[in-house]
């Protein structure tokens, strides 16, 4: 067993605070389920991915918060993609998840994985009330062109595109999120998103479910906005966005969406292992 800890979707190598950490534990087969549970925890990061049954071009790959397992995690997903290259795995890896096979392409500084199908409907009014006000926010901080909406892939989001200025003063009560995210079975974040041009977007996403106030990029999000964007017309196809994250928290990412005009969105970013102690 190695147990790694990375920071995925960074900017540039001058930050060295930039990405999301994450942990990576290869041939984790001697652990028990709580036993991740316990790594998990003790790592402290808002995921760790435990790998098994590692060949050249697969692997089985689960995620667990330091709170519970969940079915998908993206940053933690490059992150370990990013450390099979470095241990030789093949360009292309097949990962098996909980929620169906992730292909991912996987070099020793960055990797892109091809995101499960995704659906987007509208976020119900009601509960789009109880989740603004726990966000302290009110309808008139929502885009009036971009309508909220609950985008289901491999993980849960409710998505709120919002007005220029809505981010920087963004202060949510996280018990409240944590309470609505428990009771709706929200295993993923909560992504509030501003459209600063066509295809480049800025994000921050409270995640007190998986132990941390907000997480500072997050892949599975970003994958179900290139969705959203697809189907409601928001966007020309093929296109490529970027999702800027993090900036608020001191831990500022990059994340590359790619939008074709039929299939599986693909999510890209690059990694660096985080020292020791980090």
């Amino acid at each position: 067993m190695k147990a790694l800890q990375l920071r995925a979707f960074t900017t540039t190598k001058d930050e060295t605070r930039s990405g999301n950490p994450a942990g990576v534990v290869l041939d984790a087969e001697g652990l028990s389920d709580p036993g991740m549970l316990r790594i998990a925890a003790d790592f402290g990061h808002s995921e760790t991915a435990f790998l098994t049954s590692i060949t050249p071009g697969s692997a089985r790959i689960r995620y667990f918060t330091p709170r519970a397992e969940i079915a998908f995690c993206g940053h933690a997903t490059i992150a370990s993609g990013v450390a099979l290259a470095r241990a030789g795995a093949d360009p292309v890896v097949s990962l098996e998840t909980n929620v169906g096979i992730v292909p991912i392409e996987v070099t020793p500084e960055r990797a892109t994985l091809t995101a499960v199908d995704t659906t987007v409907r509208p976020l119900d009014p009601a509960l789009l009330e109880e989740l603004l006000a726990a966000l302290g926010l009110s309808r008139a901080d929502l885009d009036p062109d971009l309508p909220a909406a609950f985008v289901q892939g491999a993980n849960p989001h409710p998505l709120l595109p919002v007005a220029p200025g809505v981010l920087a003063r963004l202060d949510h009560d996280a018990e409240a999120v944590l309470r609505l995210q428990d009771r709706e079975g929200w295993d993923g974040t909560v992504p509030i998103v501003q459209r600063v041009s066509v295809t480049r977007f800025l994000s921050r996403n409270p995640f007190p479910r998986g132990g941390i106030r907000e997480d500072p990029a997050t892949g599975s999000a970003a994958a179900g906005l290139g969705e959203y964007l697809r189907q409601a017309g928001h966007l020309p196809v093929p296109s490529d966005i970027t999702v800027e994250q993090g900036r608020e928290i001191g831990r500022p990412s990059l994340i590359h969406v790619s939008v074709p005009a039929s299939g599986r969105i693909r999510v890209s970013g690059s990694a660096e292992q985080m020292p020791p102690g980090a």
